[in-house]
Formats: structure tokens, C-alpha cells, sequence
């Protein structure tokens, strides 16, 4: 080894470490390049986003493996990750006194649609997409609105074990209450145990900033999936796809097959075994993928409980 490389500190695995770094540095001014050109090229033609692709459903409901699912197709684009800090910031929940993150109809503004079509398309290079994060399930009327043409995809979960991974969600709220910190009221779930409020705001939430967290759980997967339904009606039944989160365990490639075919998406072999490991290493999951997991978990007394609560919503959703 030259000696003066041993003198100046740099062995070839320091050499070997600033070189990675280097190419991680270009990289990322190089994506941020290919963004900002996007960027004026959209301005200048003005392309609208095309048949975007929505994910909705209650949060912990298998949305997140239907969302990444869909980002593998290269038809389409996709952030890979949640967009609710960026559309909040188009109508930030203060403006309506923290009441809700839902957005209807008479909300959607031109400049939304023009906004949201240069940003997917500066950061995916692709003017049809796949979009998904927890509030968008409140917001079908205004979504459909700013893109008549857009394929929803419902992700349903049964009540059970929707609303234990909702309950265990609220013990993580470094994962799942990071944008609520700003809330005027003070929050104290679970005997004031649980000081941040997870997932999403509907109306009646502050009905709950006491209460314990299983019916926290059971208002908000009451709330998001009846909005869901009641937004079903406005929306054409060819851009209308629903899907089971247990069906993807039961009958995996037929669900995925079922899932792609309706987006207007191709599912080619490679595709398939794509979608099926993800179920070997599933996304964001709080432990083994299997079915009716509450019932032998810790929450089951409590769930059980509210269970009758949920139940209207519940078989509105297919669930007897």
C-alpha cells in the first residue's frame, strides 16, 4: 500500500466509502435535475395527468400492499410513498378549523389538478400514476372531481383484524401521528396514555380525544370505509375496483391478476412473481400475514366489544 495513503488517513476502504458516496451525491443532484426539467416541460405543454390510479381504504387495511403492488407495474408511475404531507398542503386541515381531512366535490380547483399533474409527472416522468395515503379515502368526491377519468381501487379488511392493527397503529404514533402534532385540542386516548392523534381526522373525531382506543379505532374505520361507500355511487363502475385484503392471501394471483386487469394494467409473468413475494416480505406489516389474527391477539376483548358498532359498515363491505 502507498504510504502516503496509510500518512493521510485514506485506506482503501475510506477511498472505497467516498467514492460510494460521491456516486450516491450525483445521483440524487442527477434525480433532482431530471425533476426540475420535467418540471418545465410540463409547464410548457401542460399535459393532465391520465386514468391515475387511486388507493382508498381504511388505514391498516392492506392498502400499502395493494399501492406498492401497482407501483411494480412500468406502466405507470409512482412516488412509492405516502403523498399526505403535499395534498394537506394544497388544503391544509386548519383552514377548516381541524375538523376533517375530508374534501368534497366543490373543493377541487383547477390549480389542484394542474399542481398535482406537474408534481407526479416531474417525480415519476409519467403522466398516469398510482397514488396512495390514509386521507384519501375521505377525499373520493373531490379526487373524482379534479380527475373524472381516474380508476379508484377500494381495499376492504373485516372489522377484526382492521380494527386490532388500527389499535396497535395507535401505540406507534412516531409512525402514524407525525403530521398531528399541530392539533389544537389536547389529546388523551386510552386514560391519557396516548397523546397524538394517528392516521386521519373525520368529522366527530374530537368525540374521541377521551375515549379508549378500541372505539377510536372503531370511529375511524366506521368513518373512512361509509365515506368510501357513500363516494361509490358518483363514480362510474369501469373505473371502480374493489378488492378484498383477504383475498390477496387466499387466492393471491387471481387477486392480483383480478387487481391489475382492472386498472387497465398488464400482470405478464414477471409481474406475477413480483406481487407474490410481496406477500413473503410483506410491506409494513406488524407481524405474520394470516387471517383473523385479533382472535388469539391482545386485543381481542377489546375489539370484541365494539365489534357490533362496525357491523352496518362492515356488511355494507361484503362482511356477514
Amino acid at each position: 500500500m502507498d504510504s502516503r495513503l496509510k500518512h493521510d488517513g485514506c485506506t482503501p476502504m475510506n477511498v472505497n466509502e467516498f467514492i460510494e458516496k460521491a456516486k450516491k451525491t450525483l445521483a440524487w443532484h442527477m434525480r433532482r435535475a431530471r425533476r426540475a426539467a420535467r418540471g418545465r416541460i410540463w409547464a410548457i405543454r401542460r399535459t393532465p395527468a391520465e386514468r391515475p390510479i387511486i388507493v382508498v381504504g381504511c388505514s391498516r387495511a392492506g392498502t400499502t400492499l395493494a399501492y406498492k403492488t401497482l407501483s411494480e407495474s412500468h406502466e405507470i408511475g409512482s412516488l412509492q410513498r405516502e403523498t399526505h404531507d403535499w395534498w394537506s398542503a394544497l388544503h391544509p386541515p386548519a383552514d377548516k378549523h381541524w375538523d376533517t381531512h375530508a374534501l368534497e366535490a366543490a373543493d377541487a380547483r383547477p390549480a389542484d389538478r394542474d399542481a398535482a399533474s406537474r408534481y407526479f409527472y416531474a417525480w415519476t416522468g409519467k403522466h398516469r400514476w398510482v397514488d396512495k395515503n390514509n386521507q384519501n379515502g375521505l377525499c373520493v368526491p373531490y379526487l373524482n372531481a379534479l380527475f373524472p377519468d381516474a380508476v379508484f381501487v377500494f381495499v376492504k379488511r373485516s372489522p377484526g383484524d382492521n380494527l386490532n392493527s388500527l389499535i396497535e397503529g395507535w401505540r406507534k404514533p412516531g409512525e402514524f401521528a407525525t403530521w398531528s402534532r399541530a392539533l389544537p385540542e389536547k389529546v388523551a386516548v386510552e386514560n391519557g396514555t396516548l397523546t397524538e392523534w394517528c392516521f386521519f381526522l373525520a368529522d366527530g373525531w374530537r368525540d374521541y380525544l377521551n375515549a379508549p382506543v378500541e372505539e377510536v379505532a372503531a370511529f375511524q374505520y366506521e368513518a373512512i370505509n361509509r365515506a368510501i361507500l357513500d363516494a361509490r355511487a358518483g363514480i362510474p363502475p369501469a373505473q371502480w375496483v374493489e378488492v378484498f385484503y383477504e383475498d390477496f392471501l387466499r387466492d393471491p394471483e387471481t387477486t392480483f391478476r383480478r387487481l391489475f386487469e382492472g386498472c387497465g394494467l398488464g400482470f405478464d409473468a414477471a409481474t406475477r412473481t413480483r406481487c407474490l413475494d410481496a406477500l413473503d416480505v410483506p410491506y409494513n406489516a406488524f407481524s405474520e400475514i394470516r387471517l383473523d389474527k385479533w382472535k388469539d391477539g391482545r386485543n381481542r376483548a377489546r375489539i370484541e366489544r365494539v365489534l357490533p358498532r362496525v357491523a352496518e359498515v362492515a356488511a355494507r363491505m361484503g362482511y356477514r
